[in-house]
């Protein structure tokens, strides 16, 4: 039979309760985390709350061994703590110096209580108990002791140099060489003549600096440099928005420029707002069911692949997004954003310009599943632009799908647009996630011109099928494979503007991890019938992306 750790130790239960919960005062946190500075050290012991009944402890039960030794060290010393959620933790293992930690704390506080003439309260077998522990644990205490004098010059040290004591810097910069493939530039219209694909091997960058500040905790405040020189595959190039890489941006010949600033806050316990400044982006604020490929760069290689283009409406803009999650299955976002709100011309600013306003309803039955509903309103406009706004022509879709789907009415005819979705995704295990969306809209014509009459309508349809498989070949690496349409005109009262045939879309990507900043990722993306138009050639688009972060 295991004898307990008291009779081992030679210690008595009344104390060796002292000790262990006095180490977790000192160490508050999970028992796999690791005091690393002082500062840490004082957070976590601040977290404890001090009890003064053992009732008080959910995890405490009478029948456990060590009940009545901590019932005396409540009542006798006020020697116990415990964490926030009420439990008290008694099975959590310690180290020596932690137990050398609780055994200087609990020595504290029995001479707190013989200077406040309450030492009839210390028997004279604890005392000589807490001795015989002092003269064995010496070493380790006059040890922990030097650590805790070096982690405070430490800090000491670091506060006077660091770049900030609110603000951090995290970084990524992306090097990718791509081509595209494919006999001719796709067109829109079958009987409209086509050209050869004019296309070469490039390589480009992408280079992003965050300042990330916080000044309660549990704010964030975000300003972004960004410079690229990445070439993005629009039609341009290839005809077609269809071969648009996710990780492109609008080209700045690597010119730095600040490309973002929001930030966001807890206004409750369940409440969550973020304010975006500038550049604000749907799929930054909200879960948008696609973990594995969501980002630009380290997800999906195509535009279409990171996610559903429901979150792309308000791209660019100013707004608020806010986010109701409660403890439970079920949350709720709504957010509203104006992509030229900074102009005060006639037909901008921000609630007389473009703008998106955006509802998620999501489940999540369990950690396997989860599910949500999407909703969003959305306005383009197609005005002369004023000065310091470069393109103003309707994008329906966000860059995504046929050309036009993007501008079901043409690129100057003010679009109103009605946008559903429902998006999930299913792991069925820590190797597998399976996910997907579909969506529908319906697009309002608001001008009227030679060949469009205000107030027709278009329907516009999308889905996707994603499949994520982790650590496939070696840890940390992941194969990926996405299929699906993107958005496509299926109904419009412009027969001119409508699609024909079906397009598809392929990917498959493979992320190798080289290390825990260097990501490596080869990838191909084929577009069957570019344009819905089966006439045209299929487009091939090979890239070899690395990601750097730090």
């Amino acid at each position: 039979m295991t004898k307990p750790l008291w009779n081992v130790l030679k210690v008595s239960p009344a104390i060796l309760a002292a000790s262990l919960l006095a180490a977790n005062s000192a160490l508050a946190g999970e028992a796999s985390e690791q005091i690393t500075n002082v500062a840490q050290l004082s957070e976590q012991s601040d977290s404890m709350a001090q009890v003064t009944s053992v009732s008080q402890f959910s995890d405490v039960q009478p029948t456990d061994w060590a009940f009545q030794a901590l019932q005396s060290l409540v009542e006798r010393y006020g020697c116990i703590a415990g964490y926030p959620n009420g439990t008290y933790r008694g099975n959590r293992a310690l180290t020596r110096y932690e137990f050398a930690a609780g055994l200087n704390a609990c020595l504290d506080r029995v001479n707190e209580l013989i200077a406040t003439a309450t030492a009839d309260l210390v028997t004279k077998e604890d005392l000589a108990t807490l001795q015989r522990l002092q003269e064995e644990f010496s070493a380790e205490l006059a040890t922990l002791r030097g650590r805790v004098d070096a982690l405070e010059a430490r800090t000491s040290e670091l506060e006077a140099n660091q770049f900030s004591t609110t603000t951090k810097l995290v970084g990524e910069a992306i090097f990718d060489v791509s081509q595209t493939f494919g006999d001719n530039v796709a067109v829109s219209n079958p009987n409209t003549p086509t050209r050869d694909l004019d296309s070469n091997t490039t390589f480009g960058d992408r280079v992003r600096l965050s300042l990330l500040s916080s000044f309660t905790g549990t704010d964030q405040l975000q300003v972004r440099l960004q410079a690229n020189n990445i070439v993005n595959g629009t039609q341009a190039f290839t005809g077609t928005n269809q071969t648009r890489l996710g990780y492109a941006e609008p080209i700045l010949n690597n010119q730095v420029q600040i490309d973002k600033i929001n930030y966001a806050f807890n206004l409750s316990n369940f409440v969550r707002v973020k304010v975006d400044a500038n550049a604000g982006e749907l799929w930054e604020n909200v879960n948008v069911f696609n973990p594995e490929f969501r980002s630009s760069g380290a997800g999906a290689i195509s535009r279409y692949g990171r996610f559903s283009p429901i979150y792309r409406h308000g791209s660019g803009g100013s707004g608020l997004t806010v986010t109701f999650n409660p403890q439970g299955a079920i949350s709720f976002t709504g957010a509203y954003l104006a992509s030229k709100s900074s102009s005060p011309s006639e037909g901008f600013g921000l609630f007389n310009g473009d703008y998106a306003a955006f509802g998620q309803l999501e489940f999540k039955p369990s950690k396997a599943f989860n599910i949500g509903l999407t909703y969003v309103h959305s306005y383009d406009g197609a005005r002369t632009s004023p000065a310091g706004i470069s393109n103003n022509n309707v994008n329906f879709t966000g860059g995504t799908g046929s050309l036009y789907a993007v501008s079901p009415f043409g690129t100057n005819v003010a679009t109103t647009g009605n946008h559903y979705g429902i998006q999930a995704t299913f792991k069925p295990s820590d190797k597998l996630t399976i996910g997907g969306w579909a969506g529908y809209s319906n697009a309002v014509a608001e001008d009227s011109t030679a060949t469009v009459t205000r107030g027709q309508n278009a329907d516009v349809v999308y889905w996707a099928g994603t499949l994520a498989i982790k650590d496939f070949g070696k840890e940390g690496n992941v194969l990926g494979i996405i299929f699906g349409q993107q958005p496509t005109v299926t109904e419009n009262a412009v027969a001119t503007s409508r699609d024909g045939d079906s397009s598809y879309h392929l990917e498959g990507l493979y992320k190798i991890k080289v290390s825990d900043n260097i990501q490596v990722t080869p990838g191909l993306l084929v577009i069957f019938n570019p344009e819905n138009n089966d006439r045209n050639d299929t487009l091939y688009v090979g890239t070899l992306r690395t990601t750097f972060t730090f």
